[in-house]
């Protein structure tokens, strides 16, 4: 990885780190896989923290323009999942 993860300032440290973590998360369902249930916790969290559909919007694509992995994507695939399955893009 050799960018900068969107975050907002006004976030307390552990949110921040939290948020990162999610990025994470779609990241790894990108390139090896990770488990429905660790995904959807992660975004869970995430929403605590970004709860507004706009700011979502807005953090998500401008993760998805530096990495190039969409988490609207991975998240949409992990809801129409209806196992506990390796979610992989």
């Amino acid at each position: 990885m050799d960018y900068q993860y969107p975050i907002d300032y006004s976030w307390e440290t552990e949110e921040t780190i939290d948020v990162l973590k999610f990025y994470e998360c779609i990241e790894q369902a990108y390139e090896k896989g990770i488990q429905k249930e660790k995904l959807t916790a992660a975004y869970r969290r995430f929403k605590e923290i970004v709860p507004g559909k706009a700011e979502e919007k807005k953090l998500t694509a401008e993760f998805e323009e530096i990495s190039g992995y969409s988490a609207y994507r991975v998240i949409q695939k992990a809801k129409n999942e209806e196992t506990e399955a390796l979610i992989t893009m």
